[in-house]
């Protein structure tokens, strides 16, 4: 034992009990605390960031003694993908977790980053949001300490240290349209976003949505108060973050800069200085680009542990940071009801869009976004003509590829994709997006019911490694080829649809499908053939495309098939929430189908995590009959 060691347990030894007890009381923590205080649906519309018609003072308290971070992403724009990313490290376009409300194991060998926690002695308790997309590893239950809306930092054993979290919900996307509400912000006062139309709804959900946040931010006033009361402010590392951005249309939901950017702040108190980064300046602003995926690892690095090599993020604070990354990344996959696939990377002033289902509009009509007046009011302008472009591209099918300039076109209005001057910049990006698919084997480019079909009795994310399971770099060719609505590309498409692996063969159709009839035309034999294939969502797509943009005797020979993989019993419910898709996608074209969706009422009863999406699909086909 070290002599200075030993002098010290000598001299506490011969102190009364009392000044024993201040010793041991004012000597540092061998680990600090860590308290997460986190709300739904929030962007950076805080006054630490700038902006002067938010009512923050608690966080901009918060702010003012730590460091605000600029650059922060959610890598989701919706909270169960969001979180996953969160508790487990890793993106879930390679644990194959991305779509909302899915649920997939964890890969072999990983945990969560409680359990990692806890392994290092804390006590780790989440109040109470979990929300996600992955199966708990390990003993059941045992990922937290306490996980409910009774669970705190005060129930540790004494002496050890605590991460705790506390989500508040008060900012979430349902309260924004709740009514009667007592405004407090001024609608007339509102920055209407250029994507919007200016009308008296838009300007109330805007204004309640400032309303929420002040009263969010009062809440985490009291629970900074807490903290201190306790006197442990000293000993914790506080961060206080949104969980992905505004719970209104274009920004939830939407994997553009104003649905991923969140708040981030965060606090290292002076005794824990060393674990700070050099730039850390209290009161200070951070341009570090900073992703959800780098909480787990960050949080690793702040207790002294070095990231598991699973890990895909990087640690930004403690022994252990990385060296700042020149982009983060972010995802669009199935929102509730609702098929997309989008793929996102940002930089300090770019954000570059990759949409591989570019014949869907970006406005689909998911029921619970429908609920918000701004979104009602939106559409219904939209069909009455009286929008301007740039409130009506929401509207709209989806270009190939997007890219905004984030300086000067913060709404990310102006789609700089075909501008010549902004070419070797789009490039940059394009290059950044595939090298990321590449690194983290993203299988998301299977379609959904594959995803699990593929990885039965291991997880897509040890299948998504195995390329003969996965032949990763052939897919993603062939999504590329698809989505890339060029027209020359047909010929390829057609060899696409005789591949050996389904995936392909799905894209192959798809393709063919976002070029409409003279594409399906052109390959209208081999898209016949595919209605007999062996894999579920090839007959989807084949029958999709036939039945969309062929000939009447097209539609009849296709739309028996997409019935035959309607019933959730029969090939699961993500092959039937694809079917369901497809068949509304026809409109009055599938009237002849709707008695037999009429029996499949009592089998999409929806429930666990998939919730009633398919019923939301059948209901708006039966009308509600």
């Amino acid at each position: 034992m070290p002599r200075t060691a030993f002098a010290l347990l000598l001299l506490v030894g011969s102190l009364p009990y009392c000044q024993a007890a201040a010793v041991e009381k004012s000597t540092p923590p061998a680990k600090p605390n860590i308290l997460w205080l986190t709300c739904e649906d929030t962007g950076p519309q805080l006054g630490c960031y700038g902006d002067k018609y938010a009512t923050t003072p608690n966080l901009d308290r918060l702010a003012a003694k730590g460091v605000h971070y600029r650059h922060a992403w959610s890598n989701a724009p919706v909270c169960a993908p969001a979180r996953t990313t969160i508790i487990s490290g890793m993106y879930p376009t390679a644990t194959g977790a991305e779509h909302m409300r899915s649920m997939v194991p964890m890969p072999t060998g990983t945990q969560m980053y409680p359990q990692l926690l806890h392994a290092a002695g804390y006590y780790c308790t989440n109040n109470s949001k979990e929300d996600y997309n992955l199966d708990k590893p390990g003993k059941p239950g045992k990922v937290w300490d306490d996980s409910s809306n009774k669970a705190h930092w005060k129930n540790r054993a004494a002496g050890q240290p605590f991460f705790a979290v506390f989500n508040n919900t008060v900012t979430h996307e349902s309260q924004v349209r709740k009514r009667p509400h007592k405004a407090v912000h001024d609608p007339a006062k509102i920055r209407v976003r250029a994507y919007h139309p200016d009308t008296p709804e838009v300007r109330q959900d805007w204004a309640q949505y400032y309303d929420n946040i002040a009263t969010m931010d009062a809440w985490a006033g009291r629970m900074l108060a807490e903290l201190e009361e306790a006197g442990l402010a000293d000993d914790t590392i506080v961060f206080f973050y949104g969980d992905h951005g505004p719970g209104m249309p274009r920004c939830k939901r939407w994997p553009y800069n104003s649905g991923l950017q969140v708040p981030l702040i965060v606090h290292i108190p002076a005794k824990f200085a060393h674990l700070a980064p050099k730039d850390y300046t209290p009161g200070g602003k951070s341009d570090r680009l900073v992703s959800f995926v780098d909480l787990a690892p960050t949080l690793m690095s702040l207790v002294g542990v070095k990231p598991p090599a699973f890990m895909q993020g990087h640690a930004f604070l403690g022994p252990h940071a990385a060296e700042p990354q020149p982009y983060v990344y972010g995802f669009r996959g199935r929102m509730d009801e609702r098929y997309d696939m989008v793929r996102t990377v940002r930089d300090r002033r770019y954000v570059y869009i990759r949409n591989y289902m570019p014949h869907l509009i970006y406005g689909q009509h998911v029921a619970y976004m429908f609920e918000t007046p701004t979104t009602q009011v939106w559409k219904r302008l939209f069909d009455q003509g009286k929008l301007t472009p740039a409130q009506s591209h929401f509207w709209q099918k989806k270009p190939p590829e997007e890219l905004y300039d984030l300086e000067n076109d913060p709404d990310e209005v102006n789609n700089l994709a075909g501008s010549p001057a902004h070419r070797e910049i789009l490039e940059r990006m394009r290059k950044a997006e595939q090298e990321w698919i590449a690194r983290v084997r993203d299988v998301g480019f299977l379609p959904e019911p594959e995803i699990h079909s593929r990885s039965e009795g291991s997880t897509p994310c040890d299948i998504g490694h195995d390329d003969a399971k996965y032949p990763l770099a052939r897919i993603v060719a062939a999504a590329e080829l698809a989505s890339g609505l060029k027209a020359d590309a047909v010929p390829e498409l057609k060899k696409a649809l005789a591949d050996g692996d389904s995936a392909v063969r799905y894209w192959g159709a798809m393709g063919l499908l976002m070029r409409d009839r003279p594409a399906v035309e052109a390959a209208h034999g081999e898209l016949q053939k595919a209605l007999a294939d062996a894999a579920p969502c090839v007959r989807l797509a084949a029958a999709s495309a036939l039945s969309q943009c062929g000939t009447q005797a097209d539609l009849e020979q296709a739309l028996p098939v997409l019935v035959e993989l309607a019933p959730p019993g029969k090939h699961g419910v993500n092959v039937s929430l694809m079917a369901l898709n497809a068949i509304e996608a026809l409109g009055p074209k599938a009237d002849s189908a709707l008695p037999a969706l009429q029996k499949l009422t009592k089998q999409a009863k929806g429930g666990g995590r998939t919730q009633s999406y398919d019923v939301r699909v059948l209901d708006g086909l039966l009308g509600g009959k």
